[in-house]
């Protein structure tokens, strides 16, 4: 951990600190069970689902859970609320992720190599541990750089409803197990009491030496590459830093260099978290094809 000691007090600070490092023993049958029979409500917005238990008579019976946003982010102490953005520009994501020293063209996908070390690893953590994707976990999602970005700069982000909808997403859609670590921490806390085969262990890939040492390695930066947290003093230096106004990403007299040109070629995307969906307009523009 010396290689990326600039960052780490940081992360264990931060609000998703129990999200990123909680190590909880998961259990196949109960994650697969609880995603086979999930269902969602959208009017009571909670997730319904069932786990198998042992009646009084040692028959397999199911037992319903059921959770809400609230639920997940108390079990998670994400620590933030309703009222929360999930979109914030793309502009002001992008431009921070320059100021933090990525190196790459603004249009491209962002990937975690293109940082120096301490930033490398933050990235990893936070993919590893909130992405819904079962792979690519080099690339960055829009989402996931939102998080990086807010947090960092002190600003609200409602990371748990982005993590939810996920989730909503996944039992509407092909079903497959994800957030596994997740899951079994509500079960947990919904079914104290939840029996567990030790021969039911999800085998889950946690951060090992062997994880550290490839972080250590570069495509595109040069191994001296120094740190660029000396030339941005966000959250990470200070406690009590004030994130800037007007959907910035950093102060006017800070020391920093100007990123603006490098977003000069921005095509702005438009996807599901940098962009509120006008649904009024979409409807009306179908209406209009229809006839």
């Amino acid at each position: 951990m010396e290689l990326f000691k600039e960052i780490i007090p940081f992360l264990k600070e931060s609000r998703i600190c129990k999200a990123l490092t909680k190590k909880h023993k998961c259990y196949e049958s109960h994650v697969r069970t609880f995603w086979s029979s999930v269902r969602y409500e959208e009017k009571e917005k909670t997730i319904y689902s069932a786990v198998r238990m042992k009646d009084e008579k040692e028959k397999d019976t199911d037992l319903e859970v059921k959770f809400t946003v609230d639920d997940v982010r108390r079990v998670l102490n994400l620590q933030d609320k309703d009222g929360d953005p999930i979109i914030i520009p793309e502009r002001l994501s992008k431009g921070f992720w320059f100021r933090m020293g990525y190196i790459g063209h603004v249009n491209e996908n962002y990937i975690k190599s293109r940082f120096c070390r301490p930033y490398k690893f933050m990235v990893h953590c936070v993919v590893h541990a909130l992405s819904h994707r079962k792979e690519a976990y080099d690339e960055t999602s829009d989402y996931i750089m939102n998080i990086i970005a807010c947090l960092v700069l002190n600003r609200p982000y409602n990371i748990l409803q982005v993590i939810f909808n996920h989730m909503v997403d996944n039992v509407k859609g092909k079903k497959y197990i994800m957030y596994p670590r997740f899951i079994q921490m509500l079960l947990d806390d919904q079914v104290p009491n939840l029996p567990k085969d030790p021969t039911d262990k999800l085998k889950l890939h946690h951060m090992d030496s062997e994880t550290l040492k490839r972080l250590d390695k570069y495509k595109d930066l040069s191994l001296n590459r120094s740190l660029s947290i000396e030339q941005s003093s966000e959250k990470i230096k200070k406690a009590d830093y004030m994130a800037p106004e007007n959907d910035q990403w950093r102060h006017a007299k800070s020391n920093s260099e100007d990123e603006m040109d490098r977003l000069r070629d921005m095509v702005e995307k438009k996807l599901r978290f940098w962009h509120e969906k006008d649904e009024r307009k979409e409807r009306e523009h179908q209406r209009y094809h229809r006839k």
